[in-house]
């Protein structure tokens, strides 16, 4: 049995190597660059906590400067104020703090 169809008649389509080739992403210029694959696949790896060394070097107490009370005051006093109750005083005449051990001059 022969059939009336011909397989001649088929649309022409571009292969693939004729194809416009897309630009890389980001990630495979990197591949390229590094020589190996970033990111890495899959989730990350645990850390083994167990391992870890916390070491506390800083002294005590922590040295504050002035301008580092400023600026909390600045940006946190209202939250300040909310939770440690407003300063009775101007701020000009608040209640000054000895930064060597914390307590209220």
């Amino acid at each position: 049995m022969t059939s009336d169809r011909s397989d001649d008649h088929k649309p022409v389509t571009a292969s693939r190597s004729r194809r416009t080739k897309r630009p890389p992403t980001a990630s495979e210029q990197l591949e390229e660059f590094l020589g190996y694959p970033w990111p890495f696949h899959g989730r990350p790896p645990k850390h083994d906590l167990s391992t870890w060394t916390v070491t506390d070097d800083w002294p005590d107490p922590v040295p504050v400067t002035e301008a580092e009370i400023e600026v909390f005051e600045r940006w946190f006093g209202d939250l300040f104020d909310e939770l440690f109750g407003s300063d009775n005083g101007s701020p000009d005449t608040g209640a000054e703090i000895d930064l060597e051990n914390g307590t209220i001059k």
